[in-house]
């Protein structure tokens, strides 16, 4: 197929925290320089911030680095935090609240922000185009461009096809965008990440890559319920027997309040349901006062990379660089990688300048590894290097304490590697071994279900068009995953994509693709591994105006 061809100094797949700190970051060193630097950003979401979603509390440390003047610039971090507040649910009625000596210090929130990384985002892109950026919304990365061994660019996703594949009379050839340097910031789980990690053998020798499904819904409160800046975090109940992670309530400006859980997907009963237990968590006594006579904006679910430092992957290989929550440089100690992606972005940025100065251009970044280990991003990461392997292996409360003391009392520096060598995906045990978990129908006030919620998502795909969620062998969900698990793909998907259904007196497995709000969690948790998530056609899937 013949495709138009486009040539840049460097591709950036992404405009994300990290993949637009990474466009910024080399901007500004050409303008230093006063040398000349053609950047390019593709973007899937049909415009910039559509496809974020984050709690959010921000750090502003890599801010500060990339724009001293961020607040002059207008950068819509609004909402300082005030007040820090962590609960232990002890079950559905009751919580404790724990004093600060109790809590890791990474939990406290001092100096931070309540804001939307999809406005920040937003922001961001604008700062990136003053510099001279190209940034292309609605362009997905399909494929990449390996030669000789190198990654040489990417193609951008055909444009018109029908669900068989074919042509149709709209239809146009995806773009070649060839690079010198080719920097991949597509987010948890991105679909050229996961290749490139296995085809240039960039985990061997470190422990797999750990992952969570996030929820979050933005809520309009009554006046009198809202106290902005305040911050919320809980642990236990509803996740306090049959899997981990925690809840959060951020009182963000304009009246409104962020409110969600975080699932690590390495839970073990089948039955499980995380967006039921998302559902569950809001009517808790603690959440419910607040989100009472409010009313419901906003939902959306993503999966997190959470596996932290033990589950880096080399980032660099010939022609490119992983960077952000593609790598895994969220620090799950904070539950917070936003900021970590700006400074790996950074980072990034200023091992490929240098590069491009020199006469022949290296085809690896051999600088950028020493570059990483000796700045605040991996000295934070090292701190935290424990923290996600202790609570897997000993649970919330027994975790937890080892948590604070080794942050605490030692600045996270005892000398104990932990580490968690079992990938999410082979936790789930028999569906015969484990009791079905019952979850109450919603009440349309708290609880809502899923396709009401996907609606809230503005999520949309072209229908005609391949089904972007490939299963490596068609038999396996009905005749492996139904008896063995019982399909949990019914119920780890956020958005009803996967469906077991009778039709004419047989089950088929349905995939509900138009659905799809692009979480990744079904390419994480099928236990079969069987299920691939590709780029659709682009513009496709969530529509988030300010997560």
């Amino acid at each position: 197929m013949q495709r138009e061809s486009m040539e840049f100094d460097v591709v950036i797949v992404g405009a994300g925290p990290a993949g637009l700190s990474c466009a910024i970051r080399l901007a500004q060193q050409a303008q230093e320089q006063q040398q000349e630097c053609s950047i390019c950003v593709v973007e899937k979401g049909s415009e910039v911030g559509a496809h974020i979603l984050s709690g959010a509390v921000f750090e502003p440390r890599a801010l500060n680095e990339l724009f001293p003047n961020w607040q002059e610039l207008g950068a819509p971090l609004t909402t300082p935090v005030v007040k820090d507040d962590i609960m232990l649910f002890r079950n559905a009625n009751s919580a404790v609240h724990l004093p600060s000596f109790m809590v890791p210090k990474t939990f406290h929130n001092q100096g931070n922000y309540i804001t939307s990384m999809g406005n920040l985002c937003r922001w961001l892109a604008e700062q990136a185009e003053q510099l001279g950026v190209e940034i292309f919304p609605g362009f997905p990365a399909a494929d990449v461009i390996i030669e000789g061994g190198q990654v040489a660019g990417i193609i951008t996703g055909d444009m018109g096809l029908d669900r068989a594949g074919n042509p149709k009379p709209s239809f146009e050839p995806g773009m070649e965008l060839r690079a010198k340097y080719t920097v991949f910031a597509e987010g948890c789980r991105g679909h050229l990440g996961k290749r490139l990690q296995q085809q240039f053998n960039l985990t061997k020798d470190k422990s797999p890559q750990h992952y969570a499904i996030g929820f979050k819904e933005i809520w309009d409160i009554p006046a009198e319920q809202h106290q902005p800046g305040l911050v919320i975090h809980t642990t236990g109940w509803p996740l306090d027997g049959e899997g981990s992670g925690g809840g959060y309530l951020y009182h963000a400006q304009d009246g409104q309040v962020y409110v969600g859980l975080i699932v690590d997907l390495n839970y073990s009963n089948p039955y499980l349901n995380p967006f039921g237990e998302f559902q569950k968590f809001k009517t808790h006594p603690e959440i419910a006062k607040t989100l009472t006579g409010g009313k419901r904006v906003t939902y959306g679910a993503r999966a997190i990379t959470k596996g932290g430092f033990y589950s880096l992957p080399e980032m660099t290989f010939p022609g490119g660089i992983l960077i952000g929550c593609n790598a895994g440089t969220l620090n799950f100690a904070k539950i917070k990688g936003n900021h970590t992606a700006m400074k790996s972005g950074m980072l990034a940025a200023e091992s490929i300048f240098a590069a491009l100065q020199q006469d022949t251009v290296p085809t690896t970044l051999t600088d950028f590894t020493q570059r990483f280990e000796q700045s605040w991003l991996y000295d934070e990461l090292y701190r935290s290097r424990n923290f996600g392997p202790v609570i897997h292996k000993f649970g919330t409360i027994f975790g937890g304490a080892y948590n604070t003391i080794d942050q605490n009392w030692f600045g996270g520096k005892l000398p104990f590697t932990i580490k968690d060598d079992m990938p999410d995906y082979k936790m789930l045990r028999k569906a015969s071994d484990c009791k079905p978990i019952h979850y109450p129908k919603p009440d349309n006030k708290l609880t809502f279900d899923r396709l009401s919620s996907v609606f809230l998502s503005n999520t949309n795909h072209e229908e005609e068009q391949p089904c972007h969620l490939k299963l490596t062998d068609a038999s396996i969900p009905l005749a492996v995953n139904l008896p063995k698990y019982a399909e949990p793909a019914q119920r780890y998907c956020p958005a009803g994509v996967y469906e077991v259904v009778d039709e004419n007196g047989e089950s088929v497995f349905k995939i509900n693709a138009q659905n799809c709000i692009h979480c990744k969690t079904c390419d994480i948790k099928d236990p079969s591994q069987n299920i691939t998530w590709v780029t659709p056609e682009g513009g496709g899937g969530p529509n988030y105006p300010n997560m």
